[in-house]
């Protein structure tokens, strides 16, 4: 089966489909020089890969390395603790996507900080803090922004209108982080395997597949842009198999029907307008990392959350609990499996690391799905 896939939407869980490229990896799979591990830099395809057992299908010398690709996983433990202690102060509500709820700070979670008596609005659509800060004209709200460069778009739309609207008690803690710095940051680990990656596919709709072009040419190693049904990461599979056995390295596109070269223009340019790169971020379990987070322009400066509340926030990083291990997990230096709190201590309904938390870390996808043998998809 070629990038360019005949197959129609609704087969990509057909399991005459899945079983056909599983038989093709294990053939040309027989042909490797040495063992492939493929990072899967996106959380949603660790997901796809344990809810539907595709490590089942494969043969032992083709691995899954679960990486960096979950925005809530890699908050540091120092951004936290600033979105709750602005909720502690008075007059102030921070407004923020819901999985940041459950992600334990230094001290507490977001939700713990509500349960007492601090001032958090869980949404579901970045457009509401918009809403809220109008209804409450004499507030400061706070919009805590998360994620890679898939939600970057949306807000930088958000800080337009309230720049346009000029409602001039909505503020911006902005943490939207960027993808290919974080590869960089994982192939520099001396201790990591990874000699592949398939790469984020919702990301790449807006930056374009060519991003990925340096992390092939520097390091050799093949990148595969990938969809994520089944039959997406399958056949992104074996795109990186043929790319090995036939001594390549390339920057590859299986996710045609949504990704091109140069992604999505017009969101690029709202990110442009809005956004400078942040000369370093700490990433939780990579560390601090150049270039490699977003941050508002100097002439919103009036906006920007860490500038207006700077005095009030603390300025420590925090390091993980020792026993979590989800540093190692985001390095790929470790599995959920090695964790010795993974499903005991540490459980989705009680999270002590970031990696339990969201639905695209990796330990909530192992607790999930980890008990798979075989591919779920029934006719």
């Amino acid at each position: 089966m070629s990038s360019q896939s005949k197959l129609r939407y609704q087969d990509f869980r057909a399991p005459r489909a899945v079983k056909t490229l599983a038989e093709e990896i294990r053939r040309q799979a027989e042909k490797l020089p040495h063992p492939l591990y493929m990072m899967e830099v996106c959380g949603g395809h660790t997901h796809t890969i344990m809810k539907y057992g595709l490590k089942s299908l494969l043969p032992e010398h083709l691995n899954f390395i679960h990486g960096p690709g979950c925005p809530v996983c890699i908050m540091p433990k120092e951004r936290i603790d600033h979105a709750t202690t602005l909720a502690m102060e008075q007059d102030v509500i921070v407004v923020t996507l819901g999985d940041m709820i459950r992600v334990p700070g230094s001290r507490e979670s977001l939700g713990q900080c509500r349960a007492r008596g601090g001032s958090v609005e869980p949404v579901y659509d970045p457009m509401d803090a918009l809403a809220i800060a109008k209804a409450n004209p004499d507030k400061q709200v706070v919009y805590f922004a998360i994620g890679f460069e898939t939600t970057t778009p949306m807000t930088a739309v958000l800080v337009q209108l309230a720049e346009q609207q000029q409602i001039d008690n909505l503020y911006f803690h902005i943490n939207h982080v960027l993808v290919p710095p974080a590869m960089h940051a994982v192939m520099s680990t001396e201790l990591s395997l990874v000699n592949a990656f398939i790469g984020p596919s919702h990301v790449s709709v807006i930056t374009g597949s060519s991003i990925y072009q340096p992390v092939v040419d520097q390091y050799q190693t093949p990148v595969v842009v990938s969809g994520f049904e089944p039959a997406d990461v399958l056949e992104s599979v074996l795109m990186l198999v043929k790319q090995v056995t036939e001594k390549r390295a390339e920057l590859e596109n299986q996710y045609t029907r949504a990704v091109t070269p140069q992604g999505n223009l017009a969101a690029k340019c709202l990110i442009d307008d809005v956004f400078d790169v942040r000369e370093s971020f700490n990433w939780r379990g990579l560390g601090a990392i150049p270039e490699s987070a977003l941050r508002l322009k100097s002439r919103l400066a009036g906006r920007d959350a860490e500038v207006v509340f700077g005095p009030v926030l603390p300025t420590k990083e925090i390091p993980d609990h020792k026993i979590c291990r989800c540093g190692d997990i985001l390095r790929g230096i470790a599995t959920p499996t090695d964790c010795k709190v993974f499903g005991r201590a540490c459980r989705p309904d009680r999270p002590m690391g970031s990696c339990m938390v969201s639905s695209e870390g990796a330990c909530n996808a192992y607790y999930r799905y980890g008990g798979l043998e075989d591919i779920s998809i029934h006719e």
